[in-house]
């Protein structure tokens, strides 16, 4: 099929409230241990759905829970607290990761959001010092939240994806931007690399949040994001060929 058969790829905010100043974002990646978090966060901060993201012309899932089907990529909040959370369990390819972040950003502008954060794992070779977070940040959010902070910056690489379009969108323009990465492993979900990220956000915004309920947390949820991971890894491995045969 030609590009010009392919249908073209269109992203939507939808919500039934205004975000809080602060976008927390848990995307479909490595480990799953953002997504874990973000997820955790969700239940014992006891959140709301308050919107999604819908994405026409792409692969796409629908997630269910008790038998009742859900939007992949929801956004959750409630009155008293100054984050709202955004869940995505879509796998987003890389040639679209452009379009669905800016989408984002452009919703986050529209109403007003100073920050966003996403909270993300790196698969790295790394021994049992490396079991902390980084950091990745543009200046303005550095100074907003990291003064002081003994988080580390992560030295070198690359972001890619739909984190990497967040802070390319950030650099440039009001909106402050911070990424925290953490070594993740193989197994998924990565429950230790889940913990280390809910303690950042817990630290930095003082959610109060207890990580012990996290092991059956983990216990309940994990054949499902076993299964996400499955569909994740198959989806990546059909983008890797789709893009081998571009190129040939």
């Amino acid at each position: 099929m030609d590009d010009s058969a392919r249908p073209a790829s269109r992203f939507g905010v939808e919500s039934s409230e205004e975000p809080k100043e602060t976008l927390l974002c848990g995307f479909a990646s490595y480990g799953l241990a953002g997504l874990t978090a973000v997820d955790f966060l969700i239940d014992q901060l006891e959140l709301t759905e308050t919107g999604h993201v819908s994405a026409e012309g792409m692969p796409s899932i629908t997630p269910f829970e008790n038998g009742q089907p859900t939007h992949h990529t929801r956004l959750f909040s409630r009155p008293d607290l100054e984050l709202t959370l955004l869940k995505n369990e879509l796998f987003v390819p890389p040639a679209l990761s452009g379009p669905f972040g800016e989408e984002i950003l452009s919703w986050t502008e529209d109403h007003g959001v100073e920050e966003v954060v996403v909270v993300d794992a790196v698969p790295m070779q790394h021994g049992p010092d490396d079991h902390r977070t980084y950091y990745v940040a543009t200046d303005d959010y550095r100074e907003r939240r990291l003064t002081g902070s003994e988080i580390e910056p992560m030295s070198r690489g690359y972001l890619d994806g739909v984190t990497g379009a967040l802070v390319e969108q950030g650099i440039d323009s009001p909106l402050a931007v911070g990424v925290f990465r953490t070594p993740v492993h193989d197994q998924t979900p990565d429950m230790e690399a889940a913990i280390r990220l809910i303690e950042t956000i817990d630290e930095l915004y003082d959610l109060d949040v207890n990580t012990e309920p996290l092991q059956a947390f983990a216990d309940e949820i994990r054949r499902y994001y076993e299964e996400l991971a499955e569909r994740y890894e198959a989806a990546a491995e059909k983008e890797a060929a789709f893009a081998d045969r571009m190129f040939m």
